[in-house]
């Protein structure tokens, strides 16, 4: 019996847009990283208030600060590599967009200068 008759060969999938969608999803658990990061030590610095998210302060009171957002940016992390795995790249690359504006910048402005 040929080889090939008993190990048919295995097709590789090509995904579309794979290097875009490969930084997207890089670029956005970079901004998870840091927000969670920046989000600890704007909190440490200036207290729960200025956390302008709700739900997040809420799971810092329940959970503690860092288990709080520990557990939003992993499950923040995960919904966004389900996106990935959909191939909904670019989703996935304006999500990362929108953190860099609305947390990252101004975290950084606000720790930092």
């Amino acid at each position: 019996m040929p080889f090939r008759a008993v190990f048919p060969k295995l097709h590789t999938a090509v995904r579309s847009n794979a290097s875009f969608g490969d930084i997207a999803l890089s670029i956005f658990l970079l901004t998870q990283f840091l927000d969670g990061l920046y989000t600890y030590l704007g909190v440490l610095a200036f207290g729960l208030h200025v956390e302008a998210n709700p739900l997040i302060a809420a799971l810092m009171v329940h959970l503690g600060h860092g288990p709080g957002l520990i557990s939003a940016k992993i499950v923040a992390s995960i919904l966004g590599i389900c996106l990935y795995l959909r191939e909904i790249h670019g989703v996935v690359a304006l999500l990362a967009g929108l953190y860099m504006t609305v947390a990252i910048a101004p975290w950084t402005l606000l720790l930092f200068f």
